[in-house]
């Protein structure tokens, strides 16, 4: 009876074994996931701004930052080369800036210089500022800026290099 035992108990472990060993190599037999083509939603930029995308994360924008007033255009001539948003965070009771550079723009290999802040009327200076030389990003947010009792607009200026003059726009005012 103890040899019947421990018979049964060799099979159940061999069996057992056999099944693990016969998963782990048909695993493998099979195609090889893609690659991710890009960052997780929840850690991506896009054009409506995201606070949790990883520029806004090293700029320090608080998650529940929300857009306020509407969007506005950076133009160079009658090419739109970007969007300038402004964002509100009730949580942390600061307002940001925003740029997104379009993929058109950026198709063509330019190198710029981007600043990008909340515009105080009732101190009549960019606040929160952020300064980028020698980019080529396509996501840009300002410093935290403590304007929430203020009238403000988000603020982007591209500059290229060679060209005449810095290309600037303003969302909506806030107030």
């Amino acid at each position: 009876m103890r040899r019947a035992r421990t018979t049964i108990a060799v099979t159940v472990a061999a069996t057992a074994l056999s099944l693990l060993g016969a998963g782990a190599a048909s695993a493998g037999t099979g195609p090889v996931p893609a690659p991710r083509a890009s960052a997780p939603a929840d850690t991506a930029g896009t054009e409506a701004g995201n606070p949790l995308s990883a520029a806004a994360v090293t700029a320090g924008v608080c998650s529940d930052a929300a857009q306020i007033g509407t969007t506005s255009y950076i133009y160079r001539g009658t090419e739109t080369i970007a969007s300038v948003k402004q964002f509100y965070s009730a949580s942390c009771d600061e307002n940001y800036g925003y740029v997104w550079v379009w993929k058109s723009f950026l198709d063509q290999n330019l190198t710029f210089d981007l600043t990008v802040g909340v515009w105080s009327f009732d101190r009549d200076s960019l606040v929160g500022q952020r300064v980028v030389f020698d980019t080529h990003d396509q996501e840009f947010w300002g410093n935290a800026a403590d304007t929430s009792d203020e009238c403000t607009s988000g603020e982007g200026t591209v500059t290229i290099p060679g060209d005449p003059q810095p290309y600037t726009a303003r969302s909506s005012k806030r107030c």
